[in-house]
């Protein structure tokens, strides 16, 4: 049985303080629970913060990004020891807006999953296609290209500490949600280039996310279907109540 991730990207929000109140928050409607996995990715500088305020629970915290060198001169760059340092568990690699404004490519999200990995931490490896893309029935290569790229030469081992994030770039931030048949369209077809890549076992085991607009009143919809494993979830998990609806669909 694969253990669903409700995770929260807060990409550019929240200071520390406001991070530190809101996982307090959280923490406590979230007590309990253990058939899934919850997890808050803050910016980097309220991670610490962060942290401490998650101690003791079922939160588990993790980064946006990080650099693929382990030190070195990278001005304004966040190397994976540091993140891990922390305390740290999961890091996003490859999310789609660090595609569009920050030149990501397929090559860099490989580079940044193996010094992930190297680290010990799992990474959150995004992957979708835009609504051109859509639209001109390019989505099953977009998605195709990404992931062979994104996970050029890993091992079946260290496939097992990845998971996928599958985010249909027009539905995010948009309120449109592509429909769970939409979805599962999508997610079947990772699963199934996993298993062509990986083998059957890896590719069953493997967790793919959807992200996109997810929401308390559409998120048991998506999780009803057969290879959807959890939620990248944006807006919704800013505040503590409506994600953790989202926790406990």
């Amino acid at each position: 049985m694969r253990k669903p991730i409700a995770a929260g990207n807060w990409k550019m929000f929240k200071t520390a303080k406001e991070a530190s109140k809101m996982i307090s928050e959280l923490k406590e409607l979230v007590k309990g629970v253990s058939d899934r996995e919850v997890v808050i990715c803050p910016p980097f500088t309220a991670l610490e913060s962060a942290v401490n305020a998650a101690k003791g629970s079922n939160v588990k915290i993790g980064a946006q990004n990080l650099y693929w060198e382990e030190k070195g001169a990278f001005t304004g760059e966040i190397a994976p020891g540091m993140i891990k340092d922390l305390g740290c568990e999961y890091v996003i690699i490859g999310h789609s807006e660090r595609r569009q404004y920050f030149g990501e490519t397929d090559a860099t999200v490989n580079k940044r999953t193996f010094s992930a990995l190297k680290a010990g931490l799992k990474p959150i490896i995004c992957v979708g296609e835009t609504l051109q893309e859509r639209e001109s029935e390019k989505t099953f290569s977009v998605i195709e290209t990404q992931i062979k790229g994104g996970l050029k030469g890993l091992s079946e081992e260290q496939m097992k500490d990845c998971v996928i994030a599958y985010e249909p770039v027009w539905a995010i931030g948009t309120g449109k949600t592509a429909s769970k048949e939409q979805a599962q369209e999508v997610h079947a077809f990772i699963r199934k280039l996993l298993s062509d890549l990986f083998g059957k076992d890896t590719a069953d085991a493997a967790r793919i996310l959807y992200g996109g607009s997810v929401k308390p009143d559409n998120v048991k919809d998506l999780m009803s279907q057969p290879d959807i494993d959890g939620g990248l979830v944006g807006g919704a998990s800013l505040e503590a109540e409506p994600f953790s609806k989202i926790v406990k669909y």
